[in-house]
């Protein structure tokens, strides 16, 4: 969920004179969003039938995990006939090779031939092993899946979106400050972080890993991300916070 650029201008104050007190004892305040640092959604590059799916939706998984299978039998085929050439292939160059060192019944340009062969076969092998790993879906990191668009048995189009992936461990709050107040905001500095979705409001630290270099010209705001733990999840990415700042 991100907020469009023209509703910012709503929350650069805090609303209240409770929150007006704060600001004074505390520093500025700005509101703002929460969003997971790693967010991303998943698709195959081929066509295909889904024939295993290797986890469920709310189950973590680590960089590289094999999440769902497309259907892959012909491409398996196809690797075992591709090596199957390739290795006839080479034992023909090395033995060629072996000739061509001790006799003079071989030629150079027949030895180069069975080895420039030799070498083609090799790089179909490996592309067949690619388009044989296509049909898997990798976890690209580590991560919580959060939703899985495709069942066991149906089909797959080609960069159909399939499934999400989401590492909720550190999160970014993004806000749109008023150019005046961020002027003074550096990439480094510490920031707390007030949550807003909490019966007790969460205050956590955080750090500023973006100060955008341009102002946005028809709200005068400007972009800025910090980054905090949340290890033990109490944070739900998605909610609205503030920041607090001198």
């Amino acid at each position: 969920m991100k907020l469009a650029a023209s509703k910012w201008a709503a929350l650069a104050l805090c609303a209240g004179l409770g929150f007006a007190q704060l600001a004074q004892a505390a520093g500025q305040c700005c509101e703002g969003i929460t969003e997971p640092v790693f967010d991303v959604t998943l698709s195959m590059a081929v066509p295909g039938i889904m024939t295993v799916q290797r986890f469920k939706e709310g189950q973590f998984v680590e960089t590289n995990d094999v999440i769902l299978e497309l259907d892959s039998k012909l491409e398996e085929l196809e690797v075992e006939r591709k090596r199957s050439v390739m290795e006839n292939l080479k034992a023909d160059a090395e033995s060629t090779k072996v000739v061509f060192d001790k006799t003079a019944s071989v030629s150079r340009d027949e030895l180069l031939k069975k080895q420039s062969d030799y070498q083609v076969a090799l790089a179909e092998y490996k592309i067949a092993e690619q388009e044989l790993q296509r049909r898997k879906l990798f976890a690209p990191g580590s991560g919580v899946i959060t939703e899985i668009n495709l069942h066991v048995g149906e089909a797959c189009a080609p960069y159909q979106p399939i499934a999400r992936l989401v590492d909720t461990r550190q999160c970014y709050f993004i806000s749109n400050v008023e150019a005046k107040a961020a002027s003074g905001l550096k990439t480094g500095e510490t920031v707390q972080v007030e949550i807003d979705d909490l019966k007790n409001p969460l205050k956590v630290p955080a750090k500023i890993v973006f100060v955008s270099p341009v102002v946005d010209s028809a709200s005068g705001l400007q972009k800025i991300k910090a980054i905090f733990d949340n290890a033990d999840g109490k944070v739900r990415p998605g909610v609205t916070g503030k920041m607090w700042f001198d």
